[in-house]
């Protein structure tokens, strides 16, 4: 077994445990750094497979941005957690049974009969000059720049509506109206009221 191999067998391994850690793991806390443990490897992989950019791209924004900003807001939040853990128990049958035909079928799909190492080689070693970044714009912007622009025109639909939908005037909501503030006079708002001393008994 050469160095590459045995790389790729040890970070698959990390990668599959801290992917079901994240899924079964009852503080969410610990869910999201098992997933940030998930993203490390992942590029790990990436690497292996001489993808260097992919794997820096996901180191720098999902675990150094996206990752860290729901981690923020996981500890922020004051989560009630036994609701979760209820819930844990009583959804677990039918979320095994799931797991399973979910295998199941990526199994099927990508099973060692139509991606081994016998219909696919391993890639071909690419010269020192050779620029990961520019094969991929090129095969970006060239082969994929269709579903490139769909995914873009997705995305931006997407923010959109969640703009439209943050947004919404709400019902029963008092906004203050700067111009009564600036005109206000103090007989509009203080009343002054004149009562007789009374003395104690």
């Amino acid at each position: 077994m050469n160095i590459e191999l045995a790389l790729f067998y040890f970070f698959s391994t990390i990668l599959v445990f801290a992917s079901v850690m994240v899924i079964t793991v009852r503080n969410p806390v610990k869910a999201v750094l098992f997933l940030v443990l998930a993203f490390f490897t992942s590029a790990g992989v990436w690497i292996l497979l001489e993808a260097e950019f992919l794997a820096i791209t996901l180191v720098l924004v999902y675990v150094g941005a996206v990752m860290v900003l729901f981690l923020f807001v996981v500890m922020m939040l004051d989560n009630n957690l036994e609701p979760l853990r209820e819930g844990y128990a009583r959804y677990l049958p039918i979320g095994i049974i799931i797991g399973i035909v979910i295998v199941l079928e990526i199994s099927m799909v990508v099973g060692p009969e139509r991606f081994g190492l016998a219909q696919y080689a391993d890639p071909a070693a690419h010269a020192a000059d050779y620029s990961n970044t520019k094969e991929l714009g090129r095969i970006l912007y060239t082969q994929y720049v269709y579903p490139f622009e769909l995914a873009a025109i997705i995305l931006v639909v997407a923010i959109v509506a969640a703009i439209a939908l943050t947004l919404r005037k709400k019902r029963h909501t008092h906004f203050i109206q700067v111009e009564d503030q600036v005109y206000v006079k103090r007989n509009d708002r203080v009343r002054m009221v004149k009562m007789a001393p009374e003395k104690k008994k």
